[in-house]
């Protein structure tokens, strides 16, 4: 018996992640049929950064409001956080394709933005931005090593790419997907849009 193909979605934060695990195809267009949303399957947070070493979570900032000044000590940690990811991930992957009885293809990683922080003259943002295109490039390595296929979609984007993508407006696919977390525990914007991407790769 063919293993059952499913989708994962993430909402990448600084040093934590919104992970989805959905299945079934998005379904044709038109009125909801009882393929027309998929089966969420699973919903967590994991870690992208060892709780333990609070300064991964923010490895460009020495404190609020300022940037990190120590090459050395953001290589340390920027290593660190890359190792750990890798593992998470993989940790994730492991449980959720089941011993091989779900086949886990692609993922969809949201992120709230793609600016190049070279671009940034402000330090502190400047750290901002260095952290997030850190923990989406943690994110998609780790996928890929797993041998998932990844796009990276913005959040101000997912809902209408989704919404054209199955031909109905992007307004009834975002409900769609928060009653997709019915009885599910913690669903919010994050875990929302995971599972739009999720479906949108489906």
């Amino acid at each position: 018996m063919k293993a059952p193909s499913c989708t994962l979605g993430f909402r990448v934060k600084s040093g934590w992640a919104a992970a989805v695990l959905v299945s079934g195809p998005p379904g044709p267009p038109g009125p909801p049929g009882p393929r027309s949303v998929p089966q969420l399957l699973a919903s967590r947070i994991i870690e992208l950064s060892d709780p333990a070493v609070a300064e991964s979570r923010q490895p460009y900032h020495a404190g609020f409001g300022s940037a990190q000044s120590d090459a050395r000590k953001v290589d340390r940690l920027v290593r660190g956080i890359e190792r750990f990811s890798r593992q998470s991930i993989a940790d994730l992957l492991g449980e959720w394709r089941d011993g091989g009885r779900r086949t886990v293809r692609a993922a969809g990683v949201v992120v709230p933005s793609l600016t190049d922080p070279a671009t940034l003259a402000s330090p502190h943002m400047r750290a901002h931005a260095s952290e997030g295109r850190l923990f989406r490039t943690v994110v998609v390595d780790g996928l890929e090593q797993c041998g998932v296929a990844v796009r990276v979609i913005l959040e101000r984007d997912v809902y209408a790419l989704l919404g054209k993508a199955l031909h109905r407006p992007a307004s009834r696919v975002k409900t769609q997907v928060t009653a997709l977390g019915d009885g599910a525990g913690r669903w919010r914007a994050e875990q929302k849009v995971a599972a739009a991407a999720a479906w949108l790769v489906s």
